[in-house]
């Protein structure tokens, strides 16, 4: 199949019997991209008694999962190891498998260009990689993030002129978006509602059907552009309120006023009022890049989402704002300059009690402390060294330091960027001789006097 063009077959698929395989579990389903949302979903897969194909180009992920190891903090060994024993779980590099299976669920990096425009390299090739194994009678489910229309406008396109098969009489297609909070012990893949939209009817009801077998609840909506909003439109939410909130620190700051105990207090009111938190800057892959999804599609209707864009603005300021606040703290208490100053950084995960550090604003700090020729170190119990990243290079291989009170007492001033529970904040407020918190990681020490919140 192959490289060839397929002509349409005449008859029907029979999608009572396709619906009886993902009832029955019978169904064998692929997921493309073992990262932080295709390995739970895989694994939720295999608590109800699917087989699940883990598809993915790092060998290392294979590797790791076929010995039955997680890279997944909140994934436990043993679970893999017992998955891939029992033959639930089949982790490969081998895409020629995915002629076998009755889905194929994509969770791929949809990341930005070097213009903020959206960069859909991985949906693109693994699309393509689809079409060559595409047979009759396959459920296709996008899952990454993305701009309304890619479903309908890039994938589907893709596998129809690739093989001859259409969509809603040969294959079926549909979008649902992935909903991961990676650290949150009260959510996890399988609870948390699942969204559907589908290519036409048929497509729907099939993807219903399957998620439905293992997650607690499925919502359906008229398309697949529908659902490619929904994911957006939670996105965008967060992220202008998180820019709200970041905004009304600046302003608060100048008049004297901490926006945490504002915030408590706010949110003693029991209706119209919704917690959001101020930090050094945006991290994960969905706050910092996603928003940017609809700005440009929206380009192409002539519309300006200055909302959104202000909200960019301001949170992408933001870890500008907290080397500011430390340079100018550095020069009121200890009357030195950032020049030479030894930093240390507390975290590099984007949030906290997890290893992830994709777009985490510790990068951003780092690199303006860099350029402003301070010596920095990091410390971050969830990660042990930085791995390589595309957008932070000079970072790799940089590894976290023993957080000890003759470590603190060495440095000039301690950042926290992220505050992880288990870190001794007691001991960094003892011992540092300044320490500027964008985290409120030390509310009840402030009395010390060498604390700035940023």
């Amino acid at each position: 199949m192959s490289g060839t063009k397929l002509k349409t077959a005449t008859a029907p698929l029979n999608i009572e019997e396709i619906v009886a395989r993902f009832t029955n579990h019978s169904a064998k389903i692929g997921v493309i991209g073992l990262g932080y949302v295709g390995l739970p979903l895989a694994c939720a897969m295999c608590d109800k008694g699917f087989h699940a194909t883990g598809f993915d180009v790092d060998a290392s992920k294979i590797e790791k999962l076929s010995k039955g190891q997680s890279y997944i903090g909140n994934i436990h060994n043993d679970r893999i190891s017992a998955f891939v024993k029992d033959g639930k779980l089949t982790p490969t590099g081998k895409f020629d498998k995915l002629a076998d299976m009755d889905a194929i669920i994509m969770c791929v990096p949809t990341p930005l260009d070097r213009n903020r425009e959206p960069d859909m390299t991985y949906i693109v090739k693994t699309t393509e990689t689809i079409s060559r194994y595409l047979r009759r009678g396959q459920l296709i489910v996008l899952e990454s993030t993305t701009y309304p229309g890619t479903t309908s406008d890039v994938v589907r396109p893709i596998l129809e002129n690739a093989t001859g098969l259409k969509s809603g009489a040969d294959f079926f297609l549909a979008f649902s978006p992935e909903r991961e909070d990676p650290g949150n012990p009260d959510f996890h893949t399988a609870i948390i509602p699942k969204v559907i939209g589908g290519d036409g009817d048929a497509a729907l009801r099939l993807a219903q059907t399957m998620y439905g077998q293992f997650m607690k609840k499925t919502v359906t909506v008229s398309s697949a552009a529908t659902a490619e909003a929904v994911k957006l439109t939670e996105n965008i939410f967060r992220s202008v309120n998180i820019a709200l909130v970041n905004e009304l620190k600046v302003i608060y700051d100048a008049m004297g006023i901490d926006i945490w105990e504002v915030i408590e207090a706010a949110k003693s009111k029991p209706f119209g009022y919704m917690p959001f938190y101020p930090g050094p800057g945006l991290g994960g892959h969905c706050i910092p890049i996603d928003p940017f999804y609809l700005t440009w599609k929206a380009r192409e209707y002539n519309i300006a989402t200055r909302f959104i864009e202000l909200a960019g603005e301001i949170n992408v300021a933001m870890p500008q704002y907290v080397v500011n606040k430390l340079t100018e703290a550095l020069d009121s208490k200890s009357a030195k300059a950032l020049n030479g100053a030894r930093i240390l950084v507390i975290g590099m995960a984007y949030k906290k009690n997890v290893a992830d550090i994709r777009e985490s604003p510790a990068f951003a700090v780092m690199d303006l402390l860099k350029r402003r020729k301070a010596e920095v170190v990091f410390h971050d119990p969830y990660v042990d060294v930085i791995p390589p990243t595309r957008e932070h290079a000079a970072f790799t291989g940089l590894k976290s330091a023993a957080l000890t009170p003759e470590l603190v007492k060495k440095q000039d001033a301690v950042m926290i960027i992220t505050n992880h529970d288990n870190i001794d904040y007691a001991m960094i407020a003892k011992n540092a001789a300044l320490v500027v918190d964008t985290r409120n990681a030390l509310s009840g020490m402030n009395d010390r006097g060498n604390i700035v919140k940023a």
